[in-house]
């Protein structure tokens, strides 16, 4: 959980990191000399590019965000070249929201109706996740797809529910599914810590994070960098164990209200290999039951514990 002082080291480490990786001939400023005790652009340099005082952009810096106004936040993020999901991220640290002390956990559960919806797609790959990327349910083809080297009942029992993330470090096979791994895992760390900087108060995306801090250096490498993402859409290259490489579309369907669950399906361009290759997926997977898991039925808001 992120408490004040995390988020102010948080706020620093992500705006020196912005600020390093920019260069003065990139934004048309004069150099004076060749050498340079700092990467990228001077504290005096930014504040100067963002029309503010170098004394309130070092405030910023150091985690003293108090009273910063939008029109200032968004001034330092046009001059620190921030996309939109950065500049998001920039005002959720610098402005958080008022405190609320986390409700008592309750592992969370898809909804039988998302469940069903599930079911009735018995051609698209789909799972139901939330917002840490836990897996709370997947079809048949989901399974196959994603994880068929485990328990195709898991996500439903909390203690052994897969995480898509930490299967993505963490596991050797699920590893292996990626064509472009590297670009997966910068993708996963860049939404992951936009989730984080939303959610300062989820004490089970902390212990998430600190995991695979603790036991990934590739995670640990890339989490230092501060990548800022989110991504709703697009494909993603697959070499399947069953069915080889195939290249599918894939789609994030937000659920209606408070949880933060999502839908991610997947889908292949009409006659297409990958198509076919999904096909032959299909009918080389068996059919499984899913019993309902205890309290799905449960409509108030909870909170799942990673599996570790």
């Amino acid at each position: 959980m992120m408490n004040d002082v995390d988020r102010a080291k948080e706020l620093g480490d992500f705006l020196k990191s912005r600020r390093a990786g920019l260069h003065p001939e990139e934004l048309g400023l004069k150099m004076y000399g060749t050498r340079r005790r700092v990467a990228g652009l001077r504290r005096e340099e930014l504040a100067m590019l963002a029309g503010m005082s170098v004394t309130h952009y070092t405030r910023l810096e150091q985690g003293r965000s108090e009273g910063a106004s939008d029109a200032v936040l968004d001034a330092l993020a046009r001059a620190l070249r921030l996309d939109e999901d950065e500049t998001a991220y920039l005002k959720s640290l610098a402005r958080p929201s008022a405190s609320v002390r986390p409700a008592a956990h309750r592992p969370e559960h898809a909804s039988r109706s998302a469940r069903r919806l599930l079911e009735s797609m018995a051609e698209v790959p789909a799972l139901v996740l939330d917002r840490r990327n836990d897996i709370l349910a997947w079809n048949r083809l989901g399974h196959a797809l994603i994880a068929g080297h485990l328990d195709p009942h898991a996500p439903g029992d909390p203690a052994a529910r897969p995480n898509l993330t930490r299967l993505l470090f963490l596991d050797g096979h699920f590893r292996e599914l990626y064509r472009n791994w590297a670009e997966e895992a910068t993708l996963a760390i860049a939404s992951l810590r936009l989730v984080a900087g939303y959610h300062p108060d989820d004490r089970r995306l902390a212990e998430l994070i600190g995991l695979l801090v603790m036991r990934s250096e590739e995670f640990a490498t890339r989490w230092a960098r501060h990548p800022v993402r989110t991504c709703t859409s697009g494909t993603k290259c697959f070499h399947h164990p069953v069915v080889g490489d195939m290249e599918l579309f894939f789609e994030n369907l937000l659920i209606p209200g408070s949880s933060g669950q999502r839908i991610i399906a997947y889908s292949a361009e009409t006659g297409s290999p990958s198509e076919a290759a999904l096909r032959l997926l299909s009918l080389s997977t068996p059919e499984f039951e899913t019993p309902e898991p205890e309290g799905a039925r449960l409509n108030a808001p909870n909170h799942p514990r990673p599996a570790l």
